[in-house]
């Protein structure tokens, strides 16, 4: 497997500390960055590895099953640290938890002409 992607988003909830809210909204965030039609030339996209990292103030809050769910395609894995920001200065019902979300893609790219930064592609 070989690292292809690595995307990085925000997301936030503005009413109520719905740190899983914040945490897809993250999600989209970052794979609205990316095309998939690289995956489609190595083959059918569900073959990837995805990893996902979110970063919230508390980890223990963020349902992963739904995290993973949001991705379309291969096998997810989630993993929840202590990041992001709980902004409680605005009065309790309208403070903000933002979520940090990277989001990695690897593929099996043996047998392609896909060749890994360093190595020459064959003439």
């Amino acid at each position: 497997m070989k690292p292809l992607i690595c995307e990085l988003g925000m997301g936030a909830d503005v009413h109520g500390h719905d740190y899983t809210k914040a945490a897809l909204r993250g999600i989209s965030d970052a794979i609205r960055h990316s095309s998939l039609t690289l995956f489609y030339t190595f083959g059918h996209p569900s073959g990837m590895r995805v990893e996902v990292t979110v970063g919230v103030p508390e980890p223990a809050l963020v349902d992963v099953a739904a995290v993973a769910a949001a991705l379309p395609f291969g096998t997810v894995e989630v993993t929840v640290v202590a990041g992001g920001l709980d902004d409680r200065g605005m009065g309790g019902a309208e403070d903000i938890t933002l979520a940090a979300v990277a989001v990695k893609a690897w593929y099996d790219t043996s047998g392609h002409p896909f060749r890994p930064a360093g190595r020459p592609i064959p003439r």
